[in-house]
């Protein structure tokens, strides 16, 4: 019986280049987060997919800025695409990059008085960090679901007709800000109406209960948003193409130049 082969012992720097190696491509990824401007273009992709057109007119960005960002986000395995015609679609390259936008989003929230004191003034409350609603009351995911599966709630989605196409709460309609007091013309006196938009620190559900409340209209605000409830795991319906798809990863590589 031929003697046995005893694999060699890594010696302690060999550990040390291969977990300082490990680090290094941990801060790729991490570094993609750092930048307010990709912040901003992941949290548009958590709604869905868009062109490059597409986001850097609802950013107001240009068009090679917005180009040179993806890039980052993509070469960081962050986001994929997909080419239509002469049209390269983006999209998150998974659910577990939108939760993790929302996590790192909720950990500055609670942690971050600055964050929290920024949030407040966008939402346009006089609140502080732990006050960010004001006054625009709120209802739980939990309690939405209830009232939904009972038939006592009217949900309805202040995003873009796109994004509520790209995945919406099942049972809500799909009434955009323009259209919401237009819409608000045919509900009954007597209706329960929920507003939801985006996310926690997403206002366009805020300014709808202040502008129903303004013209008569008792309406609450669904507690966070579409994200949250999404990364929750709750249902969500819409169109598949829009989904993220599991597809090959680009190759990894150092991303100093691009910052």
């Amino acid at each position: 019986m031929p003697p046995t082969t005893q694999a060699a012992t890594p010696r302690p720097e060999q550990h040390a280049a291969t977990r300082a190696e490990f680090f290094d491509q941990l801060a790729v990824v991490g570094k993609a987060f750092a930048s307010a401007k990709r912040l901003e273009l992941l949290d548009l992709l958590a709604q869905g997919e868009r062109t490059v057109d597409a986001l850097a007119r609802e950013t107001g960005m240009g068009v090679t800025t917005v180009s040179a960002h993806l890039q980052i986000l993509k070469l960081s395995h962050l986001v994929r695409t997909r080419r239509d015609g002469t049209h390269v679609h983006y999209r998150l390259a998974d659910d577990d990059v939108a939760a993790l936008h929302s996590l790192m989003s909720k950990v500055a929230r609670t942690h971050s008085p600055d964050v929290g004191q920024a949030l407040a003034a966008h939402l346009g409350s006089g609140g502080g960090p732990s006050d960010a609603t004001g006054e625009v009351e709120e209802m739980s995911h939990d309690e939405l679901q209830r009232r939904l599966d009972a038939g006592t709630v009217t949900l309805i989605d202040v995003r873009p007709r796109a994004e509520f196409d790209a995945g919406h709460i099942p049972g809500a309609v799909s009434h955009p800000f323009d259209t919401l007091l237009d819409a608000a013309r045919t509900w009954s006196p007597n209706s329960e109406i929920v507003a939801y938009c985006r996310g926690a620190h997403c206002v366009m559900a805020h300014d709808a209960v202040r502008l129903l409340a303004a013209n008569g209209i008792h309406a609450t605000r669904m507690q966070d948003g579409m994200l949250e409830w999404r990364v929750a795991g709750r249902p969500v319906e819409g169109s598949p193409t829009t989904s993220p798809a599991r597809s090959a990863a680009t190759p990894a590589r150092t991303l100093e130049a691009a910052s």
